[in-house]
This record gives structure tokens, sequence and C-alpha cells, in this order.
């Protein structure tokens, strides 16, 4: 059974942010809250850690990992050809719940599956997520279940019912929708999938229509 370590707090407990670090540098999979629902979060950098990830949720190759990240200066050292609408949105959404898919650089080795060409991009919301994000860099983050099965929105369930997981991070009930994913790689946005941010918002702000 996973060992489950309080995380409540803005800043979460720094014990709690250090043990998450050295599992996550270990190649270790760790359960973390979020704006939307628990996650499960692992360092693509490490040999066999998103192996272990894909494995762990019964997730398909194909259907790549996203990485979490501080702000809009993490997100933009991992991409390029970065259109004026994505920045807008960057700027205009984030921190939030919202999925940015662009042209990832080609020095990014980072394993997130199979798709070397794109990199999805998210500033969560929540205080733990960010603070890992600023103690380690990047990380892929993929909700907390089984692929294709219910969501989990406690620590306790996450423990109990995904015993790979090495570490889980305490933060209280989580049951916020899931995000909103757009590709942006091109001059418009195009919706991917529906979530916490309504499409005509993420349109309007894209075209710098908003008011």
């Amino acid at each position: 059974m996973s060992v489950v370590v309080p995380a409540h707090g803005d800043p979460p407990p720094a014990k709690a942010i250090a043990a998450a670090v050295k599992a996550l540098e270990n190649g270790d999979i760790v359960g973390i809250p979020t704006d939307t629902v628990y996650g499960l979060a692992a360092d693509p950098w490490h040999s066999g850690a998103s192996d272990r990830l894909f494995l762990l949720k019964g997730r398909p190759r194909a259907v790549e990992l996203p990485l979490f990240v501080a702000d809009v200066a993490q997100a933009l050292s991992l991409v390029t050809a970065v259109p004026a609408s994505a920045r807008r949105l960057m700027e205009r959404f984030w921190p939030g719940a919202l999925t940015i898919v662009l042209p990832r650089r080609e020095e990014v080795e980072a394993d997130l599956g199979e798709d070397d060409a794109t990199i999805g991009l998210r500033c969560p919301d929540h205080p733990v997520a960010r603070a890992l994000c600023d103690a380690i860099g990047p990380f892929a983050a993929t909700s907390a279940n089984r692929h294709g099965e219910p969501v989990v929105t406690t620590a306790a369930v996450l423990a109990a019912t995904l015993p790979g997981v090495s570490l889980v991070l305490d933060g209280g009930s989580c049951t916020g929708p899931a995000s909103t994913v757009v590709d942006a790689t091109g001059e418009l946005p195009r919706l991917l999938r529906p979530g916490a941010v309504d499409w005509e918002l993420i349109a309007a702000a894209a075209a710098g229509d908003e008011p």
C-alpha cells in the first residue's frame, strides 16, 4: 500500500514536497492532488518512469502524457513556434484547467509516449502541483485511475486502489472537472476535449476578442 503524506496548505509542507521530489527522482510514481482530480506524476526524463506510469494506468502509449509546468516561462522552454494566440491563452487561463498542445522542441527528450512532435502543457491551479514543478521542473501527470475507469478524488482511495504508487500527497478532496484540451499548433486553437474552461471563452481569448 502507498505511503500517504499530508500535504495541506499553501504553500504545502516542505517535507511533503521533498518526499515527492525524492520519489520522482528515483523513477517512482507519485499521487498528487490537483485543481481537477487526483493525479499520477512521474519524471519522464528518468529512464523507465513513464513506462511504469503507462503500465500502472493500463494506458496505451499512443495516448500521450501531458506535462505540468510551474508557469509560462517553464512551458516556453519546452516548445517552439508558439503562436500569439497560444500565448494569450497561457496568460488568460493559467494557472487553471486548460491543457495546450504545442510543437515540441527537438531537444526535449522526455518520454511522453509515441508522438515526439507535440507536447501537451498545463499549469495547474493547485499549490502542491505547482510546488513540485518549482522543485523538480516539469513532470508528466495524468488522472489517478486505470485507463477508462472513474477518476479518483481522495488520497485514501488512490492509495488503496493503485498499489503501484509509492507515495501519495494528501491535499484533501479533489473534485474539479477535467481540463479542457486544445490543439494550439495552428494560428487559432482547435478543441480536442471539452472540460472545465468553456470553449467560447477560449476562442475569444485566442482571437484577442475579449472585452
